[in-house]
């Protein structure tokens, strides 16, 4: 661990937002309580302005990042898709620091995890593409308006396949995760591993990678909503919280 630091120290991405009319940055609570209840990290919130961080800079200061799941998707010609969707909605500064600073990351050897959103962007990082069209199974819903409460407690089935820091945690298994999002991976990126899978229609719902000494880790289900009551969850912080405090020690 570097002098002077008593634990490791991860970016948390914010998102644009309007707030009563002016331009905010924003990030839900519930991605921050897990990293200091479950993965034993100070965090730092991390603007989705292009011109007010140096991600060099930032990527020194930080031990590991995560990319945070989001009202917005990313923007199509960031991996050459279709227009998106009347109503979805884009955050295209927030597109621009999350891979740049990702890429950063992962070239100084420190962990990123994603969710949601995250995990798209990790996939776009490496070359992958998206998807709009998911949802045929019903598995996959953003309806809108509606509670947040009823938004996550929609769930369905994943198959924990791979051979990653996931399912060394978990287990080769069959698990319920909640599932909240408008896209998802269509061709997955090179260098990145599967996971988990749907098993109703194969969507690829976990992704990881190990490029440059520490682990890249996206799942599109949102562990942070009930990390304190499903185990799943938490590891899923506690695999970033290790693999953080591993990159404060060198």
């Amino acid at each position: 661990m570097r002098p002077g630091r008593s634990a490791a120290v991860v970016g948390v991405l914010c998102c644009n937002r309007s707030l009563d009319g002016r331009a905010a940055q924003a990030v839900a609570s519930r991605f921050v309580a897990p990293i200091a209840e479950h993965a034993g990290a100070t965090v730092l919130l991390v603007p989705a302005i292009p011109d007010a961080i140096d991600v060099v800079t930032i990527s020194r200061l930080l031990d590991g990042l995560l990319l945070t799941g989001s009202c917005s998707n990313l923007e199509p010609l960031r991996y050459g898709g279709a227009s998106l969707p009347e109503g979805q909605e884009t955050d295209v500064r927030r597109d621009e620091v999350a891979l740049r600073l990702a890429s950063a990351m992962i070239e100084a050897g420190k962990p990123v995890f994603g969710i949601c959103r995250g995990l798209q962007e990790l996939n776009v990082l490496f070359g992958g593409t998206l998807s709009s069209d998911v949802g045929k199974h019903g598995h996959y819903r953003f309806d809108a308006p509606c509670s947040a409460d009823a938004l996550f407690d929609h769930h369905h089935n994943v198959d924990i396949i791979g051979t990653g820091p996931l399912s060394n945690a978990l287990g080769r298994s069959r698990r319920q995760v909640n599932s909240v999002h408008q896209q998802g991976i269509e061709r997955l990126g090179a260098g990145l591993s599967v996971e988990a899978i749907a098993p109703d229609d194969g969507l690829i719902e976990a992704v990881w990678a190990l490029p440059c000494g520490a682990p890249v880790v996206g799942v599109q289900w949102h562990p942070e909503w009930d990390a304190r009551t499903n185990a799943g969850s938490r590891a899923f912080f506690r695999l970033f919280g290790d693999a953080a405090a591993t990159a404060a020690m060198r």
